[in-house]
């Protein structure tokens, strides 16, 4: 795959010149040095090394101030994703309206990423996260502003996360799209492990923090720690090269049509349509979140219900960080299609033994190996993204990833606790677990054009 390197001169000196594109996307590249390429990489990590996270992306000084970013705000916007729905419980004394806050979010999140995806494309990307990690900041301290205040209002919290998810929606296809601008191909899924990683150890981190900040500090500090973090990531962003549409694209307006003109791009490349099917089998068929509750009440009460409730809820990023902490084993790996298909099933697989599982430590033990295999999964449908999509097309790509990634465990929430109710959570779960495997595994023989992607 690695047919199209980037000098890394531009990156040290924050000009356009560390666009590092793939196929087919038009960006000027320059030779790579010698210790660049795939080959001398693997040579150069022997022993243990070769087990640990590949952290050769940050060596590219563009890339390490967005990564260390990302460092910041993926512990600060848990304590807002805290918060909301702490503080909206707070207020009701009802989960139902906790759910209706949720759905408010989700509903600008799809829209907004699915649009924002064709402003990436239309405009100078470096600009855009500069106006939306701005906004988010700004939202996150108007959130500070009517906890303080003992506003109290259900209303405001749903317009201001509506609002928040709005701007994420534009920020994250920009983000994403970003990285194949700023690292050569083939370190495209050392920086995915590296981002994934980071973001995992922040569902981990942040909620705990969160948890033991409130007591100390109260609930609306939170949101104002959120809002200097964000303020990082503007700093970061600011220090990043321009990251314009590549010469020879044309010029156009970010409209519905650029939208639906990336759903047919999506249609005519099959291992792009591929890769999106296989987060959904995982997804919608293995995500079993919904029924932690119900087993950590039923299943695991022994263990005491509390405790079961928090382990299943960590268990999961707990091994997605394992993962991303051993990336060195399978970042390397050439055939990235055939990577996702056996990650997905290793997936499946776990989620049935969870299902099957009566003890609470054993149970953990197999959420957290489906973490593993999910890390592995979003390494490598992130690498097929970036270099399968031109760089005009990558902006809507990602927002259509975007839409898949936050839809699919919500649609899992339905289905499994419609399941739960009728079959019994752990049959529910291990069935669910079984669907994975079965269905990715008719994916893979019927169509080939993913296992062989490389």
């Amino acid at each position: 795959m690695d047919t199209s390197k980037s000098s890394t001169d531009g990156a040290d000196s924050g000009t356009d010149s560390t666009s590092a594109g793939g196929a087919g996307s038009g960006s000027a590249t320059g030779p790579a040095e010698p210790d660049e390429t795939a080959g001398a990489a693997r040579a150069e990590r022997t022993g243990w090394r070769r087990w640990a996270m590949d952290t050769r992306p940050l060596r590219r000084p563009a890339y390490r101030r967005l990564w260390s970013s990302t460092i910041v705000t993926a512990v600060g916007s848990q304590l807002t994703a805290v918060a909301v729905p702490k503080q909206i419980y707070d207020i009701t004394g009802s989960s139902a309206w906790v759910g209706y806050a949720s759905l408010a979010g989700l509903v600008p999140l799809v829209v907004f990423a699915l649009w924002g995806g064709a402003v990436a494309d239309s405009m100078d990307r470096r600009k855009l996260l500069l106006i939306t990690n701005s906004g988010i900041a700004v939202t996150s301290l108007l959130f500070w502003i009517q906890a303080v205040t003992g506003l109290e209002s259900v209303l405001v919290l749903m317009i201001l996360l509506a609002l928040q998810q709005a701007f994420f929606g534009l920020n994250s296809p920009a983000r994403n799209a970003s990285i194949a601008r700023l690292v050569p191909e083939h370190e495209l899924p050392a920086a995915n492990a590296l981002g994934s990683t980071v973001m995992q150890t922040g569902l981990v981190a942040g909620p705990l923090l969160a948890g033991a900040l409130i007591p100390v500090i109260g609930l609306g500090e939170l949101y104002l720690i959120d809002s200097l973090a964000l303020c990082v990531t503007v700093w970061a962003v600011m220090r990043l090269p321009a990251l314009p549409p590549l010469t020879g694209s044309a010029a156009r307006r970010a409209g519905w049509r650029e939208v639906a003109a990336g759903f047919r791009y999506i249609a005519l490349h099959k291992v792009l349509l591929l890769s999106f099917l296989a987060d959904i089998i995982a997804m919608v068929l293995g995500m079993p979140r919904a029924l932690f509750p119900q087993l950590a009440a039923e299943t695991y009460a022994p263990y005491g219900e509390g405790l079961a409730l928090g382990l299943l809820f960590a268990a999961i990023p707990i091994g997605a960080v394992i993962g991303g902490l051993m990336s060195g084993t399978f970042s390397r790996a050439r055939r990235h299609g055939l990577m996702v298909i056996v990650a997905v099933m290793a997936w499946g697989a776990a989620i049935t033994g969870f299902g099957l599982s009566g003890s609470l430590w054993v149970a953990v033990a197999f959420l957290a190996a489906a973490g593993v295999a999910d890390m592995v999964s979003m390494v490598f449908r992130g690498a097929i993204l970036l270099s399968a999509a031109t760089d005009e097309m990558r902006g809507r790509m990602q927002g259509v990833f975007t839409v898949v990634v936050a839809g699919g465990p919500r649609l899992a929430d339905v289905l499994h606790g419609t399941a739960g109710s009728v079959l019994g959570a752990r049959a529910a779960v291990a069935g669910g677990g079984l669907l994975v495997v079965v269905a990715m595994a008719i994916l893979a023989v019927a169509a080939p054009a993913l296992r062989r992607y490389e």
